[in-house]
């Protein structure tokens, strides 16, 4: 095999491969030789069938599973050889003469053909043992989590129809039918609804309109969806809501005892405080966690520039890219609507692709010198928790799983990356801050401004209910 650098510009790489038609011939011969001891074919005894006779019939079916064994294994030693790595997969490139394939298969001819890729960068990894970042931490009071409780409890409550007008608080019952402009609406309909006044779970106006209605009132309501809304077809529309109240109902005491922990299905009150309170510790936990490693991340890339695989920040601008549309579709908006252009945010967003890639090939690096590896156990737990999205569907995402490599990568990846932050956490400095839980969750400056655009409305699930709130993703 010879192999001939054609192309070394950046990290850019192509190479050219021949291998000799003599050394074809040769493993097409091996190949026979081998057929020729198993071969059962009319007309000749087991083991006697001459070699010529099975190269007429068997030749090019062997000679392609040999180059396609070629095309398989080059690459790899190829690669081991010059002492690189591929960001990704070497692109093939093959004749597209169809008469010099055919002298290949037949051994008359080199098989010739070039690989091309892209290596992942050198990376010397620098002394990080002088980050220092701040952990936000939160002191969780009893009030606090009496409150949480009191919340939980609340889905315990008993109603108990009324006579009386309907006040904040109360459960109504009722049938509605939205229109705009005069005609009903999907999603716009539905009979025995229930509201809790004060809830919220409506769109603004909704609810108030209701206060001081009684069973059997029979009332229009006039509201306006928000300019945000999901469903892009009601944002910003008037609409009216034909309401008929069936009853009023007023809520009865929030008992906080063992009884209604155990309709929470939790033995005692005491262990539904608990239960509350490790809840409350996982919530801000995580927002911290989020908040440390973005200093963490931020510390990296000031020490980390380097030139990233252009195929990697492609494939990951393509996924940005393509999640920024999809929310913008569903929320019937615009690049101007988010106070953008298109130009504008793809510039954008190529910078954030690449702000990631680069991030991660240094987390990699970080984590292969430090020996940080993901136990099988970690991954089966990983692919337990991705399973357990799809109910009724188990079977068929094993099945997934087990034939996509790269899915089960998926899976790998982002533990690795949280142990290599563990990992930094350790031999960085790390400070405690108390903070209120309102300047926990508070986003600050840079988090806001390295955010491209304003993140698209979600989808919204069934009018009149309330747009859901905004999930902040970590860039």
């Amino acid at each position: 095999m010879q192999v001939t650098e054609t192309l070394n510009e950046g990290l850019k790489r192509e190479v050219k491969v021949v291998i000799p038609a003599a050394d074809l011939v040769a493993k097409l011969a091996e190949r026979l030789e081998t057929a020729r001891g198993n071969a059962r074919i009319n007309g000749f005894r087991p083991g006697k069938v001459p070699v010529a006779h099975l190269r007429k019939t068997y030749g090019k079916s062997f000679m392609a599973e040999i180059v396609n064994e070629i095309l398989s294994d080059t690459p790899r030693s190829i690669l081991a050889d010059r002492g690189e790595k591929s960001a990704t997969q070497p692109e093939v490139v093959l004749s597209e003469d169809e008469k010099e394939a055919e002298q290949v298969l037949d051994g008359k001819i080199d098989f010739v053909f070039s690989l091309a890729y892209e290596v992942l960068p050198k990376i010397e990894i620098k002394d990080f043992s002088g980050i220092s970042v701040t952990r936000e931490v939160v002191d969780i009071s009893d009030e606090e989590v009496d409150e949480q409780v009191k919340r939980v409890a609340s889905s315990t409550v008993s109603y108990e129809a009324k006579k009386g007008k309907a006040e904040n608080g109360d459960r109504v019952t009722m049938d509605y039918l939205g229109k705009v402009d005069g005609v009903p609406f999907d999603g716009g309909a539905d009979n025995d609804a229930q509201l809790v006044l004060g809830s919220g779970q409506f769109i603004p106006g909704f609810e108030d309109q209701l206060i001081g209605v009684k069973a059997g009132d029979e009332k229009a309501i006039n509201v306006t969806f928000p300019a945000d809304y999901g469903a892009a077809h009601l944002a910003g529309k008037d609409a009216t809501f034909d309401i008929t109240v069936k009853e009023v109902a007023k809520a009865g005491e929030v008992e906080l005892n063992d009884e209604t922990a155990k309709k929470l299905g939790i033995e005692t009150l005491e262990r539904l405080r608990e239960v509350v309170r490790e809840q409350i510790e996982s919530q801000y936990g995580s927002i911290t966690r989020q908040k440390v490693k973005r200093q963490i991340l931020d510390a990296l890339d000031g020490d980390y520039q380097f030139e990233s695989p252009e195929k990697l920040v492609s494939a990951e601008f393509n996924n940005i890219w393509q999640q920024i549309n999809f929310d913008l579709q569903q929320a019937g908006r615009t690049f101007e609507d988010e106070e953008t252009t298109e130009e504008a945010a793809r510039e954008e967003y190529r910078k954030l692709a690449e702000r990631r890639v680069r991030l991660g090939l240094v987390l990699s690096e970080i984590g292969e010198k430090a020996g940080v590896e993901v136990t099988e156990e970690e991954l089966q737990r990983a692919v337990y928790d991705q399973v357990r999205r799809y109910p009724g569907q188990e079977q068929q995402i094993y099945d997934f799983l087990r034939k996509t490599p790269d899915a089960v990568a998926n899976l790998r990846a982002p533990i690795f990356e949280e142990k290599v932050v563990d990992h930094l956490l350790a031999a960085i400095t790390v400070t405690d801050k108390k903070v209120t839980k309102e300047e926990l969750t508070a986003e600050d400056e840079d988090q806001a401004a390295e955010k491209p655009a304003k993140k698209a409305a979600p989808k919204k699930k069934a009018a009149p209910k309330k747009k859901e709130a905004e999930n902040t993703d970590e860039a």
